[in-house]
């Protein structure tokens, strides 16, 4: 699919069907992220995969009770790891450079996803310490985005954008 369809394509998708995601296309979306652009190369982010239902259940109570989370048959948790990116860029590596890190990577996860004929939505409303707990992973290591993918059970709603005028601030 060509770039500028495939942007016009993705959408927020909170209801999912029963389907299972092919482990193929979960690892051509890891792929995507891995080649996602970060700061040094240094790729300052963990990616954390959740396939079992008790675990999208927690993700979702976590999520601040989220329920289509757990229905999504895969949830991405993305993952700041600030202590990769301290190396080089010091304090501007763990305060900004780990998160955008993440932030790309799952972005191109996102689009990834969509190019495989699936659906999902960018979460950022959690708890941190409770996303922690269910991925089992120290507080040095910041949950950025949680992205449940599935195959869609509904056509998406289709939201207004901003004019150009309202975000684009030319010099």
């Amino acid at each position: 699919m060509e770039f500028s369809e495939l942007i016009h394509k993705r959408h927020s998708i909170r209801a999912f069907s029963s389907r299972d995601v092919e482990l193929e296309k979960i690892h051509r979306i890891l792929e995507a992220s891995n080649l996602a652009p970060s700061a040094g190369n240094l790729q300052a982010y963990k990616i954390y995969v959740i396939t079992k239902h008790f675990l999208r259940k927690e993700l979702a109570r976590a999520s601040l009770n989220q329920g289509f989370i757990a229905d999504a048959p895969v949830v991405l948790v993305f993952c700041a790891d600030p202590k990769r990116s301290e190396v080089r860029y010091l304090e501007r590596g763990v305060r900004l450079y780990a998160l955008q890190d993440a932030t790309i990577a799952c972005t191109f996860a996102m689009l990834a996803a969509v190019d495989l004929g699936l659906a999902c939505v960018w979460v950022g409303a959690f708890n941190n310490d409770a996303v922690r707990k269910v991925i089992q992973v120290p507080e040095d290591i910041i949950p950025v985005s949680v992205l449940p993918i599935g195959y869609a059970a509904e056509p998406p709603t289709i939201s207004t954008r901003c004019e150009m005028k309202d975000i684009a601030c030319w010099l």
